[in-house]
């Protein structure tokens, strides 16, 4: 099994880091960056993210370990003082898996030329300057004519990011669905949409197309698409997943309850 390391630079990951290689050599574990088996994040959810975009054309084979070194990350189980016991789970892996939905996007641009990306946790479309109008097609049909800050479309585990502050809801991992959520949209005498988030099946997809093509501004995770004039983004649950080592893996809504509420039961 080769096992690869992917730190973010700060000095507590570097740290441990750098006992991660110490103690896989010693247990004559194989250290391959290249073409792992297993990644270990070390960091937070930020750099968990880094790590699933520079290996995206990889993750049929991968699965991911997060350790966090500061904030308690919601895609990272460890701590970063558990090098020892997670270096145990590592020589005595039988290939137990967790796997989370992603999030396709397809982006159409006004010359012609598409481009595809992956999001493990959400893509939003907005305007740079102003409100942005967009026609909002489910499945090729119109739905609604969107005016506001933006949009923001999410996976079931993304649901607990950006999503949940546009007042999202917050989606089980278990299901393959996509959600739309509105940032700030108008509503009043002239103009209407919904006004609540929408979950779309995995046999739909929706479609924004802005009506201005200019001064758009979308981003995929930490990834940013800017300066092109898009003429439609559409989006469908993937057939790729990310999936985690589940030495320990969190369940989800436990995951959900201590990074949000922290609730402690009545004695």
């Amino acid at each position: 099994m080769k096992i690869g390391i992917f730190s973010n630079p700060g000095s507590a990951s570097t740290r441990v880091s750098n006992a991660l290689k110490s103690k896989i050599k010693a247990e004559h574990l194989v250290l391959d960056n290249d073409d792992p088996d297993i990644l270990i994040t070390v960091g937070g959810d930020g750099t968990l993210l880094s790590a699933f975009h520079h290996y995206e054309k990889q993750l049929a084979k991968i699965r991911f370990v997060g350790i966090h070194t500061g904030h308690l990350g919601f895609y990272t189980d460890w701590r970063d003082y558990e090098v020892d016991e997670l270096i145990d789970s590592l020589a005595h892996d039988n290939g137990q898996s967790v796997s989370y939905p992603l999030l396709d996007i397809l982006i159409e641009y006004s010359d012609g030329k598409k481009q595809s990306m992956l999001a493990l946790n959400e893509s939003t479309l907005k305007k740079l300057t102003g409100t942005m109008l967009a026609n909002v097609y489910i499945k090729d049909q119109l739905f609604e004519l969107f005016r506001g800050d933006g949009l923001c479309v999410s996976t079931p585990t993304g649901s607990t990011a950006y999503n949940k502050s546009a007042g999202g809801a917050v989606v089980s991992s278990e299901l393959d669905v996509v959600q739309v959520s509105e940032i700030a949209s108008i509503n009043n005498r002239v103009f209407r949409t919904l006004g609540s988030p929408i979950i779309i099946s995995p046999q739909e997809w929706v479609r924004i197309e802005p009506v201005e093509l200019n001064e758009n501004l979308m981003t995929c995770d930490q990834k940013v698409v800017e300066n092109r004039q898009i003429k439609s983004v559409t989006y469908r649950i993937s057939k790729q997943r990310i999936a985690f080592a589940q030495y320990r893996h969190t369940q989800f809504w436990k995951r959900v309850s201590e990074s949000f509420i922290g609730v402690k039961p009545v004695d």
